[in-house]
């Protein structure tokens, strides 16, 4: 045991395995880059540099190809480690290199948490409109929401990994169980009457039973997004409440009466809901006469709590976000001819990490440099007094 432990500690404290993780690290980035033309800038960095392992699709199972980011990054953080507790010896003469490192490795931990703990949303405002909540662009949600009292909606979401495992779902709050029959990845939709050699009707209740729903391959590119659709079967106390459909191409939530209760169902995008309201007082996009050049690109915002702490209008324009309650709001595009605004709405609570990684790297090789060269200089200094 005690020769393995030592033959574990000779490996990660050796150069050549440093050079191996640069060369996968080099190897990865060009593999990936060239797969971006398939898969898109989010897609590949899920697949390539937030994994352990990369898999390949081949003959319809999932085959591991190639180390991922996560492990290649990690094993090199060990690799770093390791080497300073056992090659590298304190001393000021070595404190830029040791800082220089010490930041490269807080570089790689910034990393590692912003995989993590990185919400990106999405905020769409029209003149006067108020919302509490933010949208993914990504991910989706079969959700269930309880209008029956008017003041108050109580939603229960399923997230998208329940709905692929089509499995079945029961939540206390829910009248009936869920049942996951189909999920589509994207979809296309098309009445009945218009698809006339489509299979048999699966959905039994809602609008789905004049719909027929054509399954299309997922697609990765930037301006493209995928529309998905389920099938759902509603299980109530008493039997069967049908089969439904929901769908991204469905406007209108469907309603069910259950017990009393009414709900409405939609497959939406993913909600992250804030304990704050935000009104889009008045959107800006003005041009250069004459040009398509933007000369003025801002939100005018209204902020309300609802203990009335905060009541308060902020301007929201490019290179000027805005940081509230851990979350962090950029001027990000426009719809509508200019009416509605798009805020990108960011969470990532490891944000100032890359800053300070690259101020240390900096002062480290600063230091360095200045070790070497006061070195230098002194001598040139003895030999030019040794020859006089």
């Amino acid at each position: 045991m005690a020769a393995f432990f030592r033959s574990l500690r000779d490996l990660l404290v050796s150069l050549k395995l440093t050079v191996v993780l640069l060369v996968l690290g080099m190897i990865l980035v060009f593999v990936a880059t060239i797969d971006q033309v398939h898969l898109g800038v989010w897609a590949v960095q899920q697949k390539y540099f937030r994994s352990f392992i990369v898999y390949a699709q081949i003959g319809g199972f999932s085959v591991p190809m190639f180390p991922g980011g996560y492990l290649i990054g990690g094993v090199y953080f060990l690799n770093l480690i390791a080497g300073h507790i056992y090659r590298f010896k304190l001393g000021w003469r070595k404190s830029g290199i040791l800082l220089t490192h010490a930041g490269f490795i807080l570089l790689l931990v910034g990393e590692l948490l912003s995989g993590l703990w990185q919400e990106d949303f999405q905020l769409r405002l029209s003149p006067g409109e108020t919302k509490n909540y933010s949208e993914s662009s990504r991910a989706i949600e079969l959700a269930f929401v309880n209008t029956t009292d008017p003041k108050f909606d109580e939603v229960v979401a399923i997230p998208e990994g329940l709905l692929a495992k089509e499995g079945s779902v029961q939540n206390p709050k829910l009248p009936f169980r869920v049942v996951i029959k189909h999920y589509y990845t994207n979809s296309m939709v098309q009445m009945r009457t218009a698809a006339p050699a489509a299979a048999p009707a699966e959905a039994t209740a809602g609008f789905g039973a004049q719909l027929a729903v054509i399954p299309l391959a997922p697609t990765y590119k930037e301006d493209e997004r995928n529309l998905p659709s389920v099938l759902v079967e509603l299980l109530g106390p008493d039997g069967s409440l049908g089969t439904w459909l929901a769908s991204m191409h469905l406007v209108a939530p469907q309603e069910i009466a259950v017990a009393g209760q009414t709900w409405k169902i939609a497959l939406r995008s993913k909600r992250a809901y804030k304990p704050f309201s935000l009104t889009l007082v008045k959107f800006s996009h003005d041009r250069y006469p004459g040009t398509e050049i933007p000369k003025n690109f801002s939100s005018k915002i209204h902020i309300t709590t609802p203990d009335g702490r905060d009541d308060r209008d902020v301007l929201i324009y490019m290179n000027n976000p805005l940081r509230y309650q851990g979350l962090t709001f950029y001027q990000a595009g426009f719809e509508n001819n200019d009416r509605t605004t798009i805020l990108q709405v960011v969470r990532n609570p490891s944000w100032q990490l890359p800053y300070i990684a690259c101020a240390v790297m900096t002062l480290g090789l600063l230091i360095q440099f200045g070790i070497h060269l006061v070195g230098f200089v002194g001598k040139r200094r003895n030999l030019s007094s040794a020859t006089a």
